[in-house]
């Protein structure tokens, strides 16, 4: 089973035969517009317990009706973990990937049981080391194959990666583990991003840079993945190595678990040449803060499926 996010209003078309008048063919196509998101207080702690009302949804400015409405969604996670392991990451990978396997653990074992995992490794190449699993030992056994050397294809990495997810159901997401820019993509950031929205995903960057100072650190390239991030719903963590970068990985969980899904059908919004819609999700709660995509191109199939069906 697969779905897509979708954007635009119900298209009927009603077509009658000439040859026989007594056949008229109906055919219906419908278009949803799903976003995930997350709210959180001032303080950062995260709000699990909104209702529909709660929620206000703008398409180009434009109000909407929520059509679908899951609080603390049980959509299965389709999940993809990409390592960066360019020459420059070095002796940090092997925490890395300790790291990287402990939440793997943490996914399967303790979330919905459809939830799946796919691990790829991106230097000067993009590397798919398994597709959506959930054997743990096969993706332990994955990780340890990855090594340190050559350029960095993050944009790459993003773009494939992407249109992988986009046919899977449920909610999508990826984790990229990175220290920072690209060197040797043939995709742009503008091509990554909007096949990342394409596909629905949710991009989490986790930015482990060792070097603090800036002079020895890509800044043009951790500003682009926070502009990824902030394009799809999800954000940038920059951890240190150890503890921290477990902490990282488990906010990501958490999040994923209190998430609200909210669909809607596009209505009265004034053609526009740009396949570039702009979504704004707000509550009327000012005190409260939504993280969600800042809108959605092209178009997509309507495959949405609730729980238990």
């Amino acid at each position: 089973m697969i779905f897509r996010g979708l954007f635009m209003a119900a298209l009927l078309l009603a077509t009658v035969s000439p040859a026989s008048s007594q056949e008229t063919v109906i055919r219906i196509k419908v278009r949803l517009v799903r976003m995930l998101a997350t709210v959180k207080t001032a303080a950062g702690q995260l709000v699990g317990s909104l209702e529909r009302r709660n929620f206000l949804v703008f398409d180009n400015g434009v109000p909407q009706d929520i059509a679908v409405f899951e609080r603390q969604t049980e959509q299965p996670l389709s999940v993809s973990v990409l390592v960066d392991n360019s020459g420059s990451t070095g002796i940090e990978l092997k925490y890395e990937l300790d790291s990287v396997n402990r939440f793997f653990r943490a996914l399967v074992q303790e979330g919905n049981p459809d939830d799946a995992v796919a691990l790829y490794s991106f230097n000067w190449e993009v590397r798919l080391l398994h597709t959506f699993t959930r054997s743990l030992a096969r993706l332990d056994q994955r990780l340890k194959l990855i090594r340190s050397e050559g350029g960095t294809s993050l944009y790459d990495a993003i773009y494939l990666a992407s249109q992988d997810l986009q046919y899977r159901q449920g909610r999508h997401v990826m984790v990229l583990v990175t220290d920072g820019g690209d060197t040797t993509s043939l995709k742009d950031f503008h091509a990554a991003l909007e096949q990342a929205q394409l596909a629905d995903a949710i991009l989490y960057p986790v930015l482990v840079v060792p070097i603090r100072n800036e002079a020895g650190r890509n800044v043009g390239g951790e500003h682009a993945l926070a502009t990824l991030s902030a394009g799809t719903g999800g954000r940038v963590f920059r951890p240190s190595l150890g503890p921290d970068l477990d902490l990282a990985f488990a906010e990501i969980l958490r999040e994923l678990r209190t998430q609200y899904l909210i669909g809607y059908y596009p209505k009265e919004i004034p053609s526009n040449k740009d396949r570039y819609h702009r979504v704004t999700l707000k509550v009327d709660n000012p005190g409260l803060r939504v993280v969600t995509r800042s809108g959605y191109y092209g178009e997509f199939e309507d495959n949405y499926h609730s729980p238990g069906r």
